[in-house]
Order: C-alpha cells, then structure tokens, then sequence
C-alpha cells in the first residue's frame, strides 16, 4: 500500500501499523485514514495542530519541532506526524559543523541534502543549525589548521661516553653487575645477564626532542635485550618487541626516541634479562630539536578566517538558499564571567579547544561572522530579504544573563552585524507546590515581556515542559496520572497563549517543541507511545486550542 502525503511516498508494509497508528497523527488533503475500532483514540476529532493557527490575525507564527536527520530522512512515522502537524522543522546540533566536517576538513553532506532535496519537493520549512558555538564545533579540524608549523632544524651532537678510555664504571645499576673489562684486546663495558644498566646517562631531555642513540654491542651469544630511554620502553624489531644482535662480531645500534614527558633526566637503560654479557664500547646521543613553531597571532587569525569561509561555504552551497534562518551563535554568554561594566563576559576557552571568538574578539566576532555566512548565502542562490538570524542562548529567564545577552547584542549591532532575532531556549516545569507554580509563572512572563521590548524577530525552542510533584521529584512518563498530564497540558497552553499575547505578531518567528513524542522518561509529548505507536495526549488538545484562542 502506498500513501500520499505532502509529496512524500511511503510504503506501509503491514496494514495492522497503517490502521492503529496513522489515525492518530495523518489527515491530508486527499487521505484520512480511519481509526481502528478496537483502539480508543483519544482527541481523533481534532485536526493537525498548525491548522488551529489564525494565519490572518498571526502572519509570522511559526509552529516547529525538532527531529533527528535519520529520522526524518527514512520518511515514516516522526517524519509524517511533523510534516503534518508541524510548520517547520529544526535538526538540533546535528548540521553543526562537529557533525559534519572530519578532522582533516572533510565535509559530509550526504545526509544534508537528501532532506534539503525532500524538502524543496514538499514544500516544507528547516530551520538551520546553529552556524558557530562553543560546542558541537569541528574542534579537531580547528585544532589541526592552528597547530604549529614545521620548520627545518639541525641534528644537535650530544653527549658521548668511550669505554675503551675508561678503566671503571661509574654510571647507575639498577640491578645486577657491570664493570669495565678487557675484551676484544680493548676495554668495553660489560653487562651481566639478570642486569639493568644505564650506559649513558645525565644529560637534560626536552620531550618534544627526537632523540636518536647509537652504540656499539657485541656478545659471544646471539643477543635479545629490553631499551628504556628516559623513561619510555623503545620497541625493536625482535620478538616481543625486543632489540637483538648476532654473536661474534661488532654491531652498531640505533635507538630513536623521545623522552617520557614527565622525565627530566635523560638516559638510555638496557634490560639484559635473557642474553648473557653484553659488551658496549662507544655511546653517542643526539637529538633534533623540536621541529615545530607555534603560529603567530596573525597567522592563527588567518587560519581562522579560511576556516570560516570555508565552512559558510560548503555549507550554503549545498543549502542554495533553502534554509533561510538560522541561529548565527549559539550560547555565548559565559555566566561565570563579568566584565567591568557588571554584564556577563562571551565564553572563552580555557583549553587547548578554539573558540572562534578567541581569535575574532568579543565585539567583532558576530560581526564577522554574520558577514562570511551572509556572503555566503547570497553567492549560492540565497534571497537576502528572506535570511534571518538569530542568537540563541538558554537561562533568559535569570534577568542578568538577559540583560548581557541584550548588551552584546547591541554591540554586535552597532558594530554591522546582522541579527534579526533572538531564539530563547526553555527549560521549563510545572511544579504541584503552588507557590513554587506561581513562581514559575511569573519568571515566564518576565522573560517574554525583557523579550519583546528588545523589537527583535523571537522564537522560543526546547520547549518541553516537566512534571514536578510535591515532594520535588521528576514524574516519569510510567506513572503520571492523567490528572496530572491535564495540568502539563493546561501549562503547555498557559505558554503558547502567553507568547502569542506578549510578542508582537510581526515579531513572532515561533515556537519549537523539543519532543513530539513522550520520552522513555519524561511525559512531555502531544503523542503517548504505546507498542510503537503515538496515541494523541491532552497535551495535543492543549496545543490545538492554545493556538485556535481558546
């Protein structure tokens, strides 16, 4: 069997799934299915959520939800529930640039544009991943185009130790016997089996150093012996990693190595724990100096910009102006951090990760930014009257990281950076404990009021609520009540109503569920998922009226 929906195709291989589960979610223009009379299907007189929409009196709203790319791009169940009740869909992180661009800069857009192509055929909405955060950033690709460069460097001679001059050992034993001893009509140093014996030794180590020692061995019996240098195991080619030689005759050795970071002393150590005596004559060391120089300010920002092009523009090519908003920034504010005026500072990194903003500086970084991904959009196919973006940032509903935010906003403003709106990110719950309710309700009316007289484009995402009992515990999808689920519902509706009454309808650019459907922990959902398939909540009731002006 084969349904038509918006454009897409889908292929029903069992009817049992096609009856039970498409009742609750699929009504189009030229197919309604009909509900399973051995189901009770709670609210199936209701219709997709976005119709209760007044496009009239409410031009801009927006209804959205987020969905994973696997999930939308095999076309079934959560793709068809949020084609139809949905007006548009977000990916979360997964189109951000940690996801798709490789550690050598490799881009993969495979899965990008099978649901941009899908899309443009049904004549649907995506709104865009963040373009630039401190997280879910190509961080190994960043790091891998700001790390140091390589430069020529010389072979620098080390310390030499001849134990033909020599007429005692001095140096350590760390286990057995060593001595100086005739041998081969000359003096060598001689290695006992059982032995652990430094042959060269007290000299400084830097651990970005390649270190490269020779010396020469001999032994009446072919030889098999462990090398330690500075505290770092040097595998050889021989059996279990071991170093060996042939009996009977001179043999030069070579050891390359660095030094274990922690060890300052350097030294090279042979374990002779199976052989019998080894004889050593001359011991050299040397080294290469590190052959690498941290880049410049200059060329680190250099860097930076190319990875900013290049990124805006592999990924605006393949959008060719189908995604036409999108955050700009995500979660700048660093709520630990306040400048000299009393706001709260941009984040930083304080590891070796790059933050784009390190190297653009505070007050330019949106600037450029918006600049490169405007640029960007325009040159493959974008209508700029049409691009919209926005800064998204959680915990505005804390007056101060508002107020920063705001700040920085005018900031990037003044400074030409284009940033139409502003994408408040919830962490909502409704809470049994009345006072506690009552404060959740005014901290939600603060927060659309401090976001509507910023005259900015305002869209609210995550938007999940969680159900808090009267003893402060999470209430799970297994045992709330549906009392209890009327209440969620009744706050999800108290939200939408709030936000279409607060903000302007010009400056309405929407509202985002975070999950469609219940989690396996969390009762947020306008669906239930029984047995694989959705069975519609009070929540979506809530949705319906809320948005129709109930």
């Amino acid at each position: 069997m084969t349904v038509k929906l918006l454009g897409a195709t889908f292929f029903i291989l069992h009817s049992s799934f096609f009856v039970s589960s498409c009742a609750d979610y699929n009504e189009t223009n030229d197919f309604t299915a009909q509900p399973d009379s051995t189901t009770i299907i709670p609210y199936k007189e209701l219709a997709p959520v976005k119709t209760y929409i007044d496009r009239e009196k409410y031009p801009n709203m927006s209804l959205g939800t987020t969905l994973k790319v696997k999930d939308f791009n095999d076309q079934a169940l959560a793709h068809a529930a949020a084609v139809t009740n949905f007006d548009h869909v977000a990916f979360g992180t997964t189109l951000m640039s940690g996801t798709i661009v490789s550690g050598k800069g490799v881009m993969n857009f495979l899965d990008m544009m099978d649901l941009l192509d899908h899309v443009e055929e049904i004549g649907y909405e995506v709104y865009g991943s963040p373009l630039f955060a401190n997280a879910n950033q190509a961080d190994e690709w960043l790091k891998r185009l700001t790390s140091p460069i390589e430069i020529p460097v010389d072979f620098v001679e080390g310390k030499v130790v001849n134990y033909n001059d020599s007429t005692t050992f001095n140096g350590t034993i760390e286990k057995g016997k060593a001595s100086i001893a005739k041998y081969d009509d000359q003096n060598a140093l001689q290695i006992s089996t059982l032995s652990n014996v430094r042959i060269i030794e007290n000299f400084e180590v830097d651990s970005l150093a390649n270190y490269t020692t020779t010396f020469w061995a001999r032994s009446d019996k072919d030889a098999s012996f462990d090398i330690v240098f500075s505290g770092k195991k040097v595998t050889g080619t021989g059996p279990n990693g071991k170093w060996t030689f042939k009996a009977g005759k001179w043999t030069k050795i070579v050891v390359e190595s660095q030094s274990e970071p922690s060890e300052k002393e350097g030294y090279l150590r042979i374990e002779n724990t199976r052989s019998g005596v080894i004889y050593i004559q001359k011991v050299q060391v040397g080294y290469y100096p590190d052959n690498h120089r941290p880049q410049t300010e200059q060329e680190k920002k250099d860097t930076i910009y190319y990875a900013l092009n290049t990124w805006c523009d592999g990924l605006m090519k393949v959008n060719a102006g189908r995604i036409h908003s999108f955050d700009l920034i995500d979660e700048p504010i660093d709520t630990k951090a306040v400048l000299d005026n009393g706001f709260y500072n941009l984040k930083h990194s304080s590891t070796s990760q790059i933050f784009w903003q390190d190297v653009l500086g505070n007050e330019n970084y949106a600037p450029e930014v918006a600049k490169i991904a405007s640029e960007a959009y325009e040159r493959y196919e974008g209508d700029p009257a049409k691009l919209k973006f926005f800064i998204s940032e959680t915990g505005l509903d804390i007056q101060k990281t508002f107020e920063s935010l705001n700040y920085w906003i005018n900031v990037w403003s003044n400074n030409g950076a284009k940033i139409d709106g502003i994408n408040a990110k919830l962490n909502l719950s409704y809470n049994e404990d009345a006072a506690k309710q009552e404060a959740n309700r005014e901290s939600l009316d603060n927060l659309l009021k401090n976001l509507a007289s910023t005259g900015k484009l305002i869209r609210l995402s995550n938007f999940d609520i969680k159900y808090i009992d009267a003893a402060g515990l999470n209430v799970t999808v297994n045992n709330i009540t549906e009392e209890q689920r009327q209440k969620l519902a009744d706050y999800y509706g108290y939200v939408i109503k709030c936000y279409m009454d607060t903000i302007l309808p010009q400056n309405q650019a929407g509202i985002c569920k975070g999950n469609m459907a219940d989690t396996s922990n969390d009762p947020v959902g306008l669906w239930s998922v029984k047995n694989k398939d959705w069975v519609r909540t009070a929540i979506y009731k809530a949705f319906c009226d809320a948005l129709g002006g109930k």
